[in-house]
């Protein structure tokens, strides 16, 4: 498949540079070979204009040229043996015009191309320090990541996740900027620096969710928003916060998505989102993903079946695996490149612990919503396990 398509690329590259010329040649035939026939030279203007759309300066150039030596065959056969009259003068004058405007034109959008080519490597060396892959055990929790960008012709992506390991325990985000541009790069950068201020001075999920939404939504245009779901790990639990983004899933005896009791809007727009919580039994993982995963479409428009595929490649013992197996079976099922790009973290306790070991004040909180290793939903005070 990737030689047939590489081939037709090729072969449509050599067709697009002949087919100017060939189309010039066959315009100028009559006018040389047909006594009688008056073509007008401004005709061949054709060639120059259609190079400068597709192809560089020299080709352009070229093309030029050979209308340019076209359109005096051509004059010069019609009037034999007298010279070209007035009229024909004008018309090769606007071929010449048109022809110098087509060799501007082709540099000023190779020079554009240029620009472009330099401002996107700039830009994806900018994403690649903000979305910085991790593999390492960070406070008791082994963590994961691996991002996917195949969107074509895309700057960069809106994809955004980052982690912080603060005196409340580890806490990870996760967020999808609206755009694949270089101003949703600019709204991540915002996001992660922001999150990294905010996650280590803010005692409750909730408090920090907010003050975030506070800080980016003046950096936000009429338009922006920011998904994003927040989670921090205790012992024996997740606590999570989700403003608009795809529910996490946690992968063990049971896969089950941790949806929020209640749905907050996204960051940007006046976010009031509510803690919740979901249990941890040894060996439970939490994939946390962006909608590239879960919207993901096969040819019949059916969505990536998530909790069955998950389940099933998740349960690769080593995290790298897991999510280079789970990627391939979203890549399989949809039976192309990804339509979106996709962002994953997998967290898993590095070992099994109960309690609170340390006195915290979200453990202090007011009754929480928990979810249950069963799946079912119960209110309970802090500390009643």
């Amino acid at each position: 498949m990737a030689i047939r398509e590489g081939w037709r690329e090729r072969w449509g590259a050599r067709v697009s540079r002949v087919l100017p010329l060939t189309v010039c040649s066959v315009l100028a035939a009559p006018g040389i070979f047909a006594a009688g026939w008056e073509p007008a030279a401004a005709m061949l203007l054709i060639g120059p204009m259609a190079s400068c759309v597709r192809h560089g300066v020299r080709h352009t150039a070229a093309t030029a040229g050979w209308t340019v030596l076209l359109a005096v065959t051509a004059g010069v056969t019609r009037s034999f043996p007298a010279a070209p009259g007035p009229p024909f003068l004008v018309e090769f004058l606007v071929l010449l015009a048109g022809g110098a405007l087509a060799v501007v034109v082709a540099a000023r959008q190779s020079a554009g191309a240029v620009a472009l080519a330099r401002a996107t490597e700039v830009a994806r060396a900018a994403q690649g320090a903000i979305l910085r892959p991790v593999s390492e055990q960070i406070g008791g929790i082994d963590v994961c990541t691996r991002h996917h960008c195949p969107v074509q012709g895309a700057t960069v992506a809106g994809d955004v996740y980052d982690i912080a390991h603060t005196p409340y325990g580890l806490r990870v985000f996760m967020g999808d900027v609206r755009g694949h541009d270089l101003e949703a790069l600019r709204i991540s950068a915002g996001v992660i620096g922001a999150f990294r201020d905010l996650a280590y001075i803010t005692p409750r999920l909730p408090d920090l969710a907010r003050a975030l939404d506070a800080r980016i939504t003046p950096e936000l245009g009429p338009e922006d928003f920011v998904t994003a779901v927040f989670a921090e790990f205790a012992p024996g639990e997740v606590r999570l916060v989700n403003c608009g983004h795809p529910a996490p899933l946690r992968v063990g005896q049971r896969v089950k998505l941790l949806e929020p009791p209640s749905p907050a809007v996204p960051l940007g727009l006046g976010s009031k989102p509510v803690m919740h919580r979901g249990w941890l039994q040894p060996g439970d993982r939490m994939l946390f993903y962006t909608d590239g995963l879960s919207e993901a479409r096969d040819a019949d428009g059916a969505d990536f079946p998530l909790s069955e595929g998950a389940a099933d490649a998740l349960a690769e013992p080593l995290a790298s695996d897991a999510l280079d197996a789970l990627y391939a079976r979203v890549t399989e099922h949809t039976g192309a490149p990804l339509a979106d790009d996709v962002a994953l973290m997998l967290c898993q306790p590095a070992e099994p612990t109960g309690g609170c070991a340390v006195p915290d004040p979200v453990c202090l909180a007011p009754a929480n919503t928990f979810s249950s290793p069963s799946g079912s939903s119960a209110s309970s005070a802090s500390g009643d396990r």
